[in-house]
This record gives structure tokens, C-alpha cells and sequence, in this order.
């Protein structure tokens, strides 16, 4: 243990006192604020320190925009100030900060000096771990309302198509039977016209059931989910999908093959829309640990400098921010003549590690 003099502890004292970033404000008896450090003035206006140095108000309560307490959020009818004897060892103050607005504080204080009445209060800005834990709670919350987006979509997917079409499939079957029976012409032409009908209607339920959420996908994973996918993009619209798959494992996390999946529906359908293309390139692989999609086209493109994109723009921001939900980087690249290509790259070797342990189990 290394032991230091009075002299040497009273020097590094000073220094703290001098180039911390937190505020150190020492208060007497009376609530007056008799010194502060450099970052306790670079907290409160020059107007407020010009009152305090003058004597016309020598307290901060001026800046003081009340404190958290256990009743109330932000509260002065019980001031640290007035309770010395009280537990303000750890608490949180506001102050309206030179420039910065209202700003909150983690904030502890301390009687020193028990003889002359001298106590301590110190702050630490609390703004960024504020932020952090904002993004972290809307994150979290983000991630709950996309999972429970899908599991809905399944379980409405399933719904469809295990009894609404299973239903219209044995009306359909029934109805072929009729025809066959001894009916009028007029009846015969009926039926013939209500089985069209719900031939179409079943078709689009399957079709609405698809894009619901696709039992591929959570059977046999993204390959297949794509090509059925594309396949049905191709028949429908005439759009062709060359699409090619080096992927290294069979499945992947159930949140990584949905971010994957809904970012390449969303990227193949705005080049349907608005690329005035018949073609788009769908590559899907696995390099270095990074699952990788890229979807390009060699359409109108468009400015990415412009500030209105075609459509409503929710795509876009949606990709983004699925992509970030799950530790991926979504990539856009695109010009006026030169097409538009999409890139989403998803860390998941540890996700796939974590997958194979829970097979196991």
C-alpha cells in the first residue's frame, strides 16, 4: 500500500476539486453556496452566479427545478436543502443548465464540516445514461411489438389456411359434385359461375395466408420460404427473381430468418413497383460468421440526396430499423439510371451456436 502526506492527498484534492466533470457545490448551514469547481459554474447561467457572488440569492434555487423523492416525481416540498439529517445520499435533481434546458442529475449530499455546518453536494449529468436506457426500453419495446406483429400474422396465416380454405376447398368439391346431377340449364350455368368464384377466392386466401406469414419459413426455413416466394412473384406479376443461396447452415434464429424475409419482401416489391424492371437479382449467403442479403435491380433508381422518396418512405425506415433490432447493418444504394441495390448483413454465428444448443437439449 502506497502512503502519501497530507501535503500530496491535500494536492490531489485540489485537482479533483478543480477538473472534475462532475459539479461540486459546498453549502452552509443557511443554504448559501459559499464555493463551487469550474463544472458546477459551467452549469448554471452567468446571471445566477452573478446573483449568488452579489448576495441577492446565494442559493442555486433558482436553477433548482426540484428533485425525485419516493411520492413524487419531481418534487421541492421536501428540500435537501432544509433536511440535512435526512438520506440524500443518492437521489436525482433537475437544473435549468446554461444552454442545455432542464437537465437531470444523479445527485448525492453530504455534511463534511458537522462543526460550521458545511455540506457537499455533488452532480453528475445523467443525460446520456438517460438516452441509453430510452433506446434501450423502445428497443426492447420495438423488438415485443414485431414479435407479437408475426406471431399474429401466423396464427392468422394458419387460421386461413387450415379452415377458412379448407372450408371453400369442401364447398368447392361439393359444388362440383352438383353439376354433375340432373340440374336446369340456367342452374348448371350458376354453378358454373360460383365455382369460379370461389376458385378465385380460395386462391386468394391462400395468396393472403402466404403473405401473412409463410409456413415455409417456419418449416423449412429462408431458401425455401424465398423460392416459393419468388415463384409465386413470377406468375403473378411477371417480375423474374434470380435468386441464388450459399448458405452454410440450414436454419437460422427465428428473429434473423423474419428480419432477412421481410427486408427482402419489402426490397423485391418497391423494385416491383417503381424500378420499371423485369428482373431483380436476390443473392443469399453466408460469409465469416455474417449472414448476407443482397437484392439489386438495374431500374430508374432514384436520388438518394432528395428528401421524398417514392411511396410513403415506411419501408425503408422499416427495413432499417428491423435490421438494427437484431445487430444487422441495412445498406442502400441507388442513382437516377443506374438501378438500386439493397444490402442487409446479420451477425450470426452466436445466434446459430445458441440454436444448436437448444436443439440439443
Amino acid at each position: 500500500m502506497i502512503r502519501m502526506t497530507d501535503e500530496h492527498l491535500n494536492d490531489l484534492l485540489k485537482k479533483m476539486y478543480a477538473n472534475s466533470m462532475e459539479a461540486i457545490f459546498f453549502i452552509d448551514e443557511k443554504g448559501s453556496v459559499v464555493a463551487m469547481n469550474p463544472a458546477a459554474e459551467n452549469i448554471l447561467d452567468i446571471d445566477v452566479i452573478e446573483r449568488m457572488q452579489s448576495g441577492v440569492d446565494d442559493s442555486f434555487c433558482q436553477a433548482c427545478k426540484g428533485y425525485t423523492d419516493e411520492k413524487d416525481q419531481i418534487s421541492c416540498s421536501k428540500c435537501y436543502l432544509d433536511y440535512p439529517k435526512g438520506d440524500f445520499s443518492s437521489f436525482q435533481v433537475y437544473l435549468k443548465t446554461r444552454g442545455e434546458g432542464v437537465v437531470p442529475y444523479a445527485a448525492s449530499y453530504h455534511t463534511i464540516d458537522e462543526e460550521r455546518g458545511i455540506r457537499v453536494l455533488m452532480l453528475l449529468d445523467l443525460t446520456k445514461q438517460q438516452k441509453t436506457q430510452e433506446m434501450l426500453q423502445r428497443s426492447n419495446l420495438l423488438k415485443y411489438v414485431i414479435k407479437a406483429q408475426e406471431d399474429e400474422r401466423k396464427r392468422i396465416s394458419r387460421e386461413l389456411h387450415d379452415s377458412v380454405a379448407q372450408e371453400l376447398l369442401s364447398s368447392l368439391v361439393d359444388l362440383r359434385v352438383v353439376k354433375y346431377m340432373e340440374v336446369g340449364e340456367d342452374v348448371l350455368k350458376k354453378l358454373q359461375q360460383t365455382e369460379v368464384s370461389l376458385t378465385r377466392l380460395l386462391d386468394d386466401i391462400r395468396h393472403l395466408s402466404v403473405e401473412l406469414r409463410p409456413a415455409s419459413l417456419d418449416d423449412l426455413g429462408l431458401e425455401a420460404a424465398f423460392r416459393s416466394h419468388f415463384k409465386w412473384i413470377e406468375k403473378n406479376y411477371g417480375l423474374l427473381v434470380d435468386f441464388s443461396a450459399e448458405l452454410s447452415a440450414a436454419r437460422y434464429g427465428s428473429e434473423i430468418e423474419t428480419v432477412v424475409y421481410r427486408v427482402c419482401q419489402e426490397a423485391v416489391l418497391n423494385a416491383l413497383k417503381y424500378a420499371g424492371t423485369d428482373e431483380v437479382h436476390v443473392r443469399l449467403c453466408e460469409e465469416d460468421g455474417v449472414l448476407q442479403l443482397t437484392v439489386k435491380d438495374d431500374g430508374t433508381g432514384f436520388n438518394m440526396n432528395e428528401n421524398e422518396a417514392k411511396g410513403t418512405g415506411l419501408g425503408l425506415y422499416g427495413m432499417r430499423e428491423r435490421a438494427e433490432l437484431v445487430g444487422g447493418q441495412f445498406m442502400l444504394y441507388s442513382a437516377i439510371g443506374g438501378g438500386t441495390k439493397v444490402e442487409l448483413r446479420i451477425p450470426c454465428s452466436e445466434e446459430n451456436e445458441r440454436e444448436r444448443e437448444t436443439d440439443t437439449r
